[in-house]
């Protein structure tokens, strides 16, 4: 009998599985063994079907993408920076606690990543978010040049506030957090928004 043959098995429920353990786990916690033993294949057919750990992770993160990046998007189509703003932070609330998924962020779970092993997993991690911050200052830039945010508001600023407030979310909702509590740090966080332009 062949060593190594690949079981049949449904690659998308498979990568599913996988993104659930390593959004649980983060990327350094999970391990290529464990991997195997959720999805029920051995670890050369893992390797057959995905590749190493970190082509893997990379092809879950583009799933999870698929799963929750329209939050950004729809949250750009708002009429003001203020309801950009609220829609991002209640966005992510709703990820970060969403039930039957695990608590936290696994985007903020694979930028926690800090072996010298990992450093290609944390550096990907923090294109991805950059690429989101660069999204969210460009809506905000807009909106100064409509007149919405002040002409002395900062787009770049309020862009890493916002993703600043969304990692410090991810982390409380780790730690067991709830929902209810989340959203009025996101209720404190918009009083200090800035007024709009008069």
């Amino acid at each position: 009998m062949a060593r190594g043959r690949p079981r049949k098995f449904d690659k998308a429920q498979a990568l599913d599985t996988a993104l659930e353990l390593f959004w649980r786990h983060g990327y350094e916690g999970t391990s290529i063994a464990m991997l195997a033993d959720a999805i029920s294949i051995n670890v050369p057919s893992l390797y057959a079907a995905f590749g190493n750990k970190e082509r893997l992770f990379l092809q879950c993160i583009e799933r999870y993408g698929e799963l929750n990046g329209k939050m950004y998007h729809e949250s750009f189509r708002k009429q003001t920076a203020r309801e950009v703003a609220r829609s991002i932070l209640e966005g992510e609330v709703e990820l970060v606690t969403r039930r039957g998924t695990p608590d936290g962020c696994l985007m903020v779970q694979g930028a926690l990543a800090t072996s010298p092993e990992s450093e290609c997993i944390r550096e990907t991690m923090a294109g991805m978010r950059g690429m989101a911050e660069k999204w969210i200052t460009a809506r905000f830039r807009r909106a100064v040049d409509e007149g919405d945010l002040p002409p002395d508001a900062d787009p770049a600023a309020l862009a890493c506030y916002l993703m600043t407030l969304n990692s410090g979310l991810a982390v409380q909702a780790k730690t067991g957090v709830g929902k209810k509590r989340l959203l009025k740090v996101v209720d404190i966080a918009m009083q200090s928004w800035p007024p709009k332009s008069q």
